[in-house]
C-alpha cells in the first residue's frame, strides 16, 4: 500500500509532530501528501520499549498525512492513560504508525475469521466501542479468544460480549516504525 519513501515521510512527520507538541521545535511539521487513502490510522509511542501513548481514528476525516500528524501529537499529550510527554523523554522514543484497512464485519465464533498477528479487532455494542491493533495480540502472546476478550474489555464491555450480541469487525493494518 505505501512505498518505503511514504513510510519514512509519515514516520518523520509523526516524530516532528511529537517534538512540536512538547515544545522542542517551533515549526509545525509538514504534512506529507501524495498518499493513498486509508480507513484509519493509529500512532503508537513507546519509551524504552514501554507504551507511552497510542491514539488514532477509525474513520479519518482528513488526509492520511494530516491524521498521522494529529494523532502523533495527541498520542504524546492526550492519551488519558498517561501524563503528557516530557521533552526529556524524546531521546528514548520509538514511533510506530498503523495504517488501517477497511473494517469487515465477522462472525467471531468462526475460527477462520481472525488470524492473530494479521487482524486487528473492533468490538462494539450500544455506545461502546473498543479497538486493538493486530500487533497487540502478538506482543502479549494472546490466543484468538484472549484477543477477543481483551478487545471487549477495551470497549468497557463484559469479556464475553463477543459471544452475546456485540458486533465484531476485523481489519488489516500496515504497521511500521523506527
Amino acid at each position: 500500500m505505501l512505498t518505503e519513501q511514504q513510510r519514512r515521510d509519515l514516520l518523520a512527520a509523526a516524530r516532528r509532530s511529537v517534538e512540536h507538541r512538547v515544545g522542542v521545535t517551533a515549526d509545525a511539521p509538514a504534512v506529507p501528501d501524495d498518499l493513498p487513502e486509508a480507513s484509519g490510522v493509529f500512532v503508537t509511542i513507546k519509551n524504552a520499549g514501554r507504551l507511552r501513548g497510542c491514539l488514532g481514528v477509525i474513520d479519518g476525516v482528513a488526509s492520511l498525512g494530516a491524521e498521522v500528524v494529529r494523532c502523533a501529537a495527541d498520542a504524546a499529550t492526550s492519551d488519558p492513560r498517561f501524563p503528557p510527554l516530557d521533552p526529556s523523554e524524546l531521546a528514548h522514543l520509538d514511533v510506530e504508525v498503523s495504517v488501517l484497512g477497511p473494517l469487515e464485519r465477522i462472525d467471531p465464533l468462526s475460527p477462520e475469521a481472525i488470524t492473530v498477528g494479521r487482524h486487528g479487532l473492533v468490538i462494539e455494542q450500544g455506545h461502546r466501542r473498543g479497538l486493538l491493533l493486530p500487533q497487540v495480540a502478538t506482543e502479549w502472546g494472546w490466543t484468538r479468544e484472549e484477543f477477543l476478550r481483551h478487545t471487549c474489555k477495551k470497549a468497557n464491555l463484559p469479556p464475553d460480549a463477543w459471544r452475546s450480541g456485540a458486533q465484531v469487525y476485523r481489519f488489516d493494518a500496515e504497521v511500521f516504525g523506527d
